[in-house]
């Protein structure tokens, strides 16, 4: 007897949407959404595609119509409930285009809860397409099934950032004159974290120097070499998610 096939199969395309969703509530999707729906993936009336909207978590919806501007889709099931990712926040120094457009990517990949970007005096970039930015995070989450987007702060100057950081939030930067074992000091703290990458170029010693200050601030080293900003960021994120976020868990 042949085995019964996966519902929703595992090709069914992914987008997020506005919500609430709920069983039954149709959701009527155009523009690039239903371009992708209906010319790229070329879904018909009944296939499956899989919902998320940031709030009550994963559906399995039915394609109840496939018109040329607009696909309409109808929540049968809710699959699974948002996640909750770890309290980790990156404050990443913004960096030329390409290369911080995989940090994007990549971080939400990762699981990260929040993404800061930062100005720093050394930063190549000082601006941020917000638009571009989010469509870039959404894109990601949808490709690596998370069920919550990540949140994407508007850049910040690092002397900001330092003046609003929450007491009970540890921060972490990444140190080029050293530090702790970054993988020791993940792993002996519990608790809201962010980390701190600087750009290309490093933070210079103002910058350093006010960091250091910051009671919450704790120097770590990410090893003997000296990595990309976008290098940083990644390997930095999936460390701490090994050594102190839901990496540990095995889900």
């Amino acid at each position: 007897m042949p085995a019964t096939p996966a519902w929703p199969p595992r090709s069914a395309p992914r987008l997020f949407v506005p919500g609430p969703l709920a069983g039954g509530c149709a959701v009527t999707l155009g523009g690039p959404q239903a371009h992708y729906l209906g010319k790229v993936m070329r879904v018909g009336i009944g296939d499956a595609v899989v919902l998320c909207d940031d709030l009550t978590g994963e559906w399995t919806a039915r394609v109840a119509q496939a018109g040329k501007r607009d696909v309409v889709l109808v929540p049968e099931t809710r699959t699974r409930p948002r996640e909750d990712v770890p309290d980790f926040m990156l404050c990443a120094a913004l960096l030329r285009k390409p290369h911080f457009d995989m940090v994007l990517e990549k971080a939400t990949e990762l699981g990260v809860r929040r993404i800061q970007p930062l100005l720093t005096r050394r930063c190549v970039a000082d601006r941020l397409n917000p638009e571009r930015a989010r469509a870039i995070v959404t894109e990601a989450a949808e490709q690596c099934a998370r069920t919550a987007l990540p949140e994407l702060a508007g850049p910040v100057k690092l002397d900001a950032l330092l003046r609003g950081w929450s007491g009970d939030r540890a921060l972490f930067f990444a140190d080029e004159t050293g530090g702790e074992p970054a993988a020791a000091a993940f792993t002996a703290h519990c608790g809201p974290a962010g980390v701190l990458i600087g750009p290309e170029g490093g933070f210079d010693d103002a910058e350093r120097a006010a960091v250091r200050a910051l009671p919450q601030a704790r120097a770590i080293s990410l090893g003997p070499r000296i990595l990309r900003g976008e290098t940083a960021a990644i390997a930095v994120t999936a460390l701490w998610m090994a050594c102190a976020g839901d990496w540990r868990s095995g889900g």
